[in-house]
């Protein structure tokens, strides 16, 4: 059996395309085929099926368990489609544990896709690390983000170890944290750390959070729209009238490998 690997702003995959949902893929398996040290090594695997004759992302993080929805990886999903001949480009639906997203692929070039509604979750939490905490907050993208807001991304320190996140009980699931640095050209700086993975070069879901949290410190009115700078490159979005997050950025297929020795 045959894996794709791929990134959209250095978060990277690995693809196994099962339109005819025949695969069961343990999360044991899982964690071989991600394990940086002996598999292919990435942040997460995408196994792309069909649910209702809609192509449909099954995510899971490194270490195997489920995740609701993955803004980079759903983008590397496109363009895999479109590349490989499975699906046309242009606008085109994929259905994730989230609900049905749809994406803007051309055929070469930044991917758009409406990540759908938006909020922030009223109470004040805070998140701990390298002996600082901060105060900040609570966005729920279809999965759980804690946003705070730093002086310099240096103050955070060494990310391998997760935050601390309180109160506990808001997030019993565990919770991606973003850390965020506001630049002079207006742009924002993050770090991520995801859970069920560690710190990542990007996340999209978690950048959609970050343009919320930004547009409420800043007290600005939607739409708005923010460059966001994760270590592994630009993305852009924009929060709509709606509160519907719109994230744009690349998505690219590097390599193919053979899986058997995995699972």
């Amino acid at each position: 059996m045959t894996g794709t690997y791929g990134h959209g702003t250095e978060n990277d995959f690995v693809l196994i395309f099962d339109p005819e949902n025949e695969l069961e893929i343990s999360a044991a398996q899982v964690v071989r085929i991600c394990n940086r040290e002996t598999g292919i090594g990435s942040d997460g695997l995408i196994r792309i099926g069909k649910q209702d004759d809609k192509w449909f992302m099954d995510y899971r993080n490194s270490d195997g368990s489920i995740a609701e929805m993955c803004g980079n990886g759903i983008r590397v999903m496109a363009r895999y489609l479109v590349e490989k001949s499975h699906q046309g480009a242009g606008i085109f639906p994929i259905n994730t544990r989230n609900g049905m997203k749809y994406l803007a692929v051309p055929e070469k070039g930044d991917i758009t896709v409406n990540m759908g509604q938006i909020s922030e979750v009223f109470g004040e939490i805070s998140a701990t690390t390298n002996g600082h905490t901060w105060v900040g907050y609570n966005i729920d993208m279809g999965n759980p983000h804690a946003v705070v807001f730093v002086e310099n991304l240096d103050e955070v320190g060494d990310l391998r170890v997760p935050p601390t996140v309180e109160p506990l009980e808001e997030y019993p699931d565990g919770v991606n944290v973003e850390f965020v640095e506001f630049l002079s050209n207006g742009e924002l700086k993050i770090r991520v750390h995801e859970r069920g993975v560690g710190e990542t070069k990007s996340c999209g879901t978690g950048t959609c959070a970050v343009a919320l949290a930004a547009s409420l410190l800043k007290g600005k009115q939607l739409p708005a729209k923010w460059i966001i700078n994760p270590p592994g490159g630009k993305l852009s979005v924009e929060i709509d009238a709606h509160s519907n997050a719109i994230l744009t950025g690349p998505a690219v297929l590097i390599s193919e490998h053979d899986l058997s020795k995995y699972l």
